[in-house]
């Protein structure tokens, strides 16, 4: 009587050669997916995800690089909800999300005077926001009143944020004809 672990040895029922082949490439095709599992994760606030490896995080961005590369890449920090460290699964919320809804939610539009700011947002269009030509104005009040309508006009697009393009007074005789003071503000407004 033939024993069956005689039978399987003598037999190559079992090919231990190949065996170790398919094992080897199993583990090489595993690998990519456990490296990956140690990436941080940024999650924007429209959604979207980027895996890769946080390299440090900015007063106004995050720089991070993709799996598998090594150019610095940006994202401001207002496009970003949270990112989550792969190694440890700590979560560093980064900033809340800025709902606008309509113009009467004017007051929550940020405007941003630096284009690093504006990295993973999305350009809506440009804006404009103006005192009128007669007003008899401090340098404050108007430039105070340019805001807010540059900032309704940002709201009235449901854009939270305005980078700004164009800040400039006018005053006396090349501002209107009766001798006023006019401020003129212009942007460019974005969403997540």
């Amino acid at each position: 009587m033939i024993h069956l672990h005689t039978f399987f040895l003598t037999h190559k029922f079992f090919n231990f050669s190949k065996m170790k082949k398919t094992f080897f490439a199993l583990l090489c095709l595993m690998v990519p997916f456990l490296v990956s599992a140690q990436a941080d994760v940024i999650v924007k606030h429209n959604g979207e995800t980027v895996n890769g490896k946080v390299k440090r995080i900015e007063e106004y961005a995050v720089v991070f690089v993709y799996d598998g590369e090594d150019a610095e890449n940006t994202i401001g920090k207002y496009a970003i909800e949270k990112v989550t460290y792969g190694k440890t699964g700590r979560v560093e919320n980064i900033t809340e999300k800025i709902n606008v809804r309509g113009e009467d939610d004017w007051a929550k539009v940020v405007i941003l005077e630096d284009k690093s700011y504006i990295a993973g947002l999305k350009k809506v269009g440009e804006i404009k926001g103006k005192t009128g030509l007669i007003n008899y104005h401090t340098g404050n009040t108007g430039d105070r009143k340019a805001d807010k309508k540059l900032k309704m006009a940002a709201a009235a697009l449901r854009c939270p944020f305005i980078l700004l393009t164009a800040d400039k007074s006018t005053v006396g005789g090349s501002s209107n004809q009766m001798g006023g003071a006019q401020v003129i503000k212009k942007g460019i407004a974005y969403k997540y």
